[in-house]
């Protein structure tokens, strides 16, 4: 994991220094700025991830995430919160982040988090299923000339069931692909998750279509 770019986001002074020094010193290459504000700027360089404090000076550090995604910026987010309510993650993962810690944490499990997250990110080979394709080092969708930006999360989403097109791939399998080992993932957030996708798949205008068999999952077909 050497040498990979991270971005931090946390208006604590001190806890900032702490956590950028010690990334550092597993090998990461690391810009810490104070606000979400900054963090947006700082993006649009290079990054392979992000470790975003939920509770921001000048903005929600889930509305960070969302403009982030808005702006096409792919890269894993890691969201840092002393709220630990599942109606707290849930919003952070609806909000495109891709996993949880609760603040007071163990600086080793920061960077067991990220460097799963980073893995996850860049594992995956190009994948094609008729004229749609997958690229997981730009996160995107493609068929023909156009082309949509996927979150990381909602990539590992498709590229599940496009590893297996026409097969229903059950709800929990779906989410163990997709989502850190420990997230807790209700059903109604890997709803909202395909529901993004499909509107995705329609911009794309493909025949493709993500259906429903209910009570057990999602088939790509």
């Amino acid at each position: 994991m050497s040498g990979h770019r991270l971005i931090v986001v946390e208006d604590d002074p001190e806890l900032r220094a702490l956590v950028t020094r010690g990334l550092e010193e597993e090998g990461f290459t690391v810009t810490a700025v104070g606000d979400g504000a900054s963090a947006i700027t700082a993006a649009h360089e290079a990054v392979d991830a992000l470790v975003v404090d939920v509770g921001l000076p000048d903005a929600d550090g889930r509305d960070v995430c969302q403009a982030l995604r808005a702006q096409g910026i792919g890269a894993p987010v890691l969201f840092l919160t002393a709220r630990d309510a599942v109606t707290d993650r849930l919003a952070g993962f609806s909000a495109g982040g891709d996993d949880y810690l609760t603040k007071p944490f163990h600086f080793d499990e920061l960077v067991a988090r990220l460097r799963a997250l980073l893995r996850r990110a860049g594992a995956d080979p190009v994948t094609t299923v008729g004229p749609l394709r997958l690229d997981p080092t730009t996160h995107a969708a493609s068929a023909g000339d156009l082309e949509v930006a996927l979150t990381p999360t909602e990539y590992r989403v498709l590229a599940a069931l496009a590893a297996r097109p026409g097969v229903v791939l059950r709800r929990r399998d779906l989410v163990r692909a997709a989502w850190p080992e420990g997230a807790i993932v209700h059903d109604n957030t890997l709803d909202q998750y395909v529901a993004r996708l499909r509107r995705k798949l329609r911009a794309l205008e493909l025949e493709l279509q993500i259906s429903t068999t209910h009570g057990v999952g999602y088939r790509l077909g």
